[in-house]
């Protein structure tokens, strides 16, 4: 694999090349890339090189997005960030890791899906301009996919070689990572083994260091391919083992993951007809607890909870060419089977059924066009999904208290299985660039059926999904699933110079799924479940609830060659999220942000002086009790240096001047003996220096 600069349509090319054969282009318009080998490119320029700097920030594959319009990382975590893209986060963003979706062990969400793609194996991370299309599955949002580094066919019967491996240092956390591929191929076959690991330890910030950040993280596979004439088969299998990692914002910390991947695929053409068809599986082993990298309470206090999660997942599609493009019809089914208990490592007799015998199944069909419309180009696609989910019989162990019991026996005696129909619809539309100049615009009717924690949690726990807010939720039964309607504007703009990609969108969304106060009197303790939350320490637990809500900004990136050696490049981005039904704004939603970098490049190296500025952030949401956050700048220095074809070292200092700041998205401290006091948001990384080593061929 040889690393180079690449343009904006080189990225999509490579994108293209490693994902499976015989996939569809897709076009630049409708996607953005970042390309992990150190290039963020723009799409669908075509004539512009962009510097190959970019800070490390960690060992998060969320760690890339604050550089893209419209996204950020939501910290839960050296390893558990979630992506966040125009204000929409956690399961409504519609991620894929090497293509395939599945289910994730922990219901705190410590290990989304972008947890199983470590940085050192992933190619590039491509990211759905807007909205997904029907095509890649549901979602009420943007999508993204971690597409894995790979030895491709080659060109030949000739058996080539090939390996791309990097190995990376940081100070802050002294943390050390290394990882790649290494494989062989021909003309029809290729084969590669991959494999990754990351350590570090607590991160460190200008008064301190925050207490049980520390992380762990291991994985190794395969993958392989044969092509045959039009055919293409292909099996890509992993594993990975997280070990003891902190999670500072929630009330235990990851003690494992231990996890399964397995995907077998097809793609090939048959009489004009493309076809594309997968099986794959997965299967998460998980266990959380609150004493083994934090101070441990009392004996009676401890806790450690089991889960685990088991997807079985396939898809088929046919596309040909029909009314001057391509009709894509397809259907896939998707089951997850979960189990989640909780119990004190201290009496064997507390144990409790806490999310028992789940069962998710969703079947859906899809038909998607893609063609050219006379002035538009267009991607048209309806979906449709049937979502069945089912939870088994909870159970309490003798010495869990009576009120807990009470609470699994009105579970118990419940009707416990709920079907969602939901219909979403996209139109996508575009100009091809004319003068460099290009419109694009997008309608769309995007739905996301209840997650199992929002439906079926009985139990009042800290469990949410993610939220950590530090509030206690209970589920509901009765739970609607989300619809959103999605209308966003914007154009691209490059010429031999420059570059410019605004977007404006808006979206509407009924049965908005949030907590709410548990009844129309918060604080009277007068009901089994705020009687049990207020024994957890919470007398105002809130309930997960249908809401109406709006999300509404702008975003845009941005940049200028001043000659042949300089350049100036930005991206900014802005969200409002608000409550519709009520007076209130949405938890956890980025502040307004600007990142900008000034490059002076040559053809074998390249320095970069990079600052990012974050506003305030003032609309917040009462409901989550949610404070605000003061504004803040943090700078970079960043380098890059080809030492010679295929061996890369770039590095740079960052925070250079030891800023003091508190990253929204960060989350509030839940550790005793931290130098960040309990309560209180987590503070950004101090300064702190890298290198990153990557070699290839």
């Amino acid at each position: 694999m040889k690393h180079s600069q690449l343009s904006g349509a080189g990225a999509i090319a490579l994108a293209a090349m490693l994902s499976p054969a015989f996939a569809q282009e897709v076009d630049p318009a409708l996607q953005d890339v970042i390309v992990v080998t150190g290039i963020r490119t723009v799409s669908p320029v075509t004539d512009t090189e962009l510097p190959n700097t970019r800070p490390y920030e960690g060992p998060d594959a969320t760690t890339l997005l604050s550089r893209t319009p419209g996204a950020a990382r939501v910290g839960n975590g050296a390893l558990s960030g979630q992506a966040q893209y125009r204000g929409l986060f956690g399961p409504r963003i519609n991620l894929r890791v090497d293509g395939q979706s599945f289910a994730t062990g922990g219901p705190n969400l410590m290990d989304p899906p972008l947890h199983y793609a470590p940085l050192p194996l992933i190619a590039a991370l491509e990211i759905d301009r807007g909205v997904s299309p029907v095509s890649a599955g549901p979602g009420l949002g943007g999508g993204m996919n971690a597409v894995f580094k790979r030895v491709d066919f080659a060109p030949s019967d000739a058996l080539t070689l090939g390996y791309d491996l990097t190995a990376q240092a940081r100070s802050v956390d002294d943390s050390t990572g290394f990882g790649g591929i290494a494989g062989a191929a021909t003309e029809s076959l290729r084969f590669n083994l991959l494999g990754a690991y990351e350590e570090g330890g607590d991160t460190e910030f200008p008064d301190g260091a925050v207490a049980a950040s520390s992380f762990e993280r291991g994985v190794f596979g395969v993958s392989a391919g044969v092509r045959f004439g039009a055919h293409a088969l292909s099996l890509d299998a992993r594993r990975q083992n997280t070990e003891l990692s902190g999670n500072p914002p929630f009330g235990m910390d990851i003690r494992y993951f231990d996890a399964d991947f397995a995907r077998i695929g097809y793609a090939g053409a048959l009489s004009g007809v493309r076809v594309e068809a997968s099986i794959d599986y997965a299967d998460v082993a998980h266990e959380m607890d609150n004493y083994s990298l934090r101070p441990p309470p009392p004996a009676a206090e401890q806790r450690n909870s089991a889960a685990v999660a088991s997807t079985l997942g396939a898809d088929v599609s046919v596309a040909w060419a029909l009314w001057g493009g391509e009709v894509q019809i397809g259907a896939d089914r998707v089951r997850v089977e979960r189990n989640i208990d909780v119990a004190n490592p201290n009496n064997a007799n507390f144990r409790i059924g806490r999310l028992p015998d789940i069962e998710v199944a969703r079947t859906g069909a899809f038909a998607q066009w893609t063609g050219d419309l006379g002035l538009f180009n267009a991607e048209l696609g309806l979906r449709a999904d049937r979502t069945d989910a089912e939870a088994g019989l909870a159970w309490t162990g003798s010495a869990v208290p009576a009120g807990v019991v009470n609470l699994a026996a009105a579970f118990n005696a419940a009707d416990r299985t709920r079907s969602d129909d939901t219909l979403d619809a996209a139109a996508r539309f575009w100009i091809d660039a004319h003068d460099g100049f290009a419109w694009r615009f997008t309608l769309a009717r995007k739905t996301r059926a209840p997650g199992y924690v929002e439906r079926f949690a009985w139990l009042p726990s800290s469990a949410s999904g993610g939220m950590a807010d530090g509030n206690i939720y209970v589920g509901d039964l009765g739970i609607e699933p989300e619809v959103a309607l999605i209308a966003e504007v914007g154009f691209d703009y490059a010429d031999g110079r420059a570059y410019l990609r605004p977007t404006v969108y808006l979206r509407e969304i009924d049965d908005y799924i949030q907590g709410v106060p548990f009844d129309a009197t918060p604080g009277v303790i007068d009901t089994p479940q705020e009687m049990v939350s207020s024994m957890n320490g919470d007398p105002t637990p809130l309930r997960f609830a249908n809401v109406d809500a709006r999300l509404y900004g702008f975003d845009v990136d941005a940049g200028l060659r001043l000659n042949e050696s300089w350049r100036v490049d930005a991206v900014a981005s802005f969200v409002r999220g608000e409550r519709r039904d009520i007076d209130d704004n949405l938890y956890r939603i980025a502040p307004p942000s600007l990142t900008a970098s000034l490059a002076y490049e040559r053809p074998a190296w390249s320095i970069a002086f990079e600052g990012r500025f974050v506003a305030d952030q003032t609309e917040v949401s009462q409901t989550n009790s949610e404070a605000e956050t003061d504004g803040y700048a943090v700078f970079s220095l960043l380098g890059d240096w080809v030492v010679r074809d295929g061996v890369r070292i770039s590095g740079g200092v960052e925070n250079l001047f030891d800023e003091s700041y508190v990253d929204h998205l960060g989350g509030y401290n839940r550790i005793a003996g931290s130098d960040v006091g309990l309560g209180e948001r987590l503070p950004g990384a101090g300064r702190g220096a890298f290198v990153r080593v990557s070699v290839s061929r």
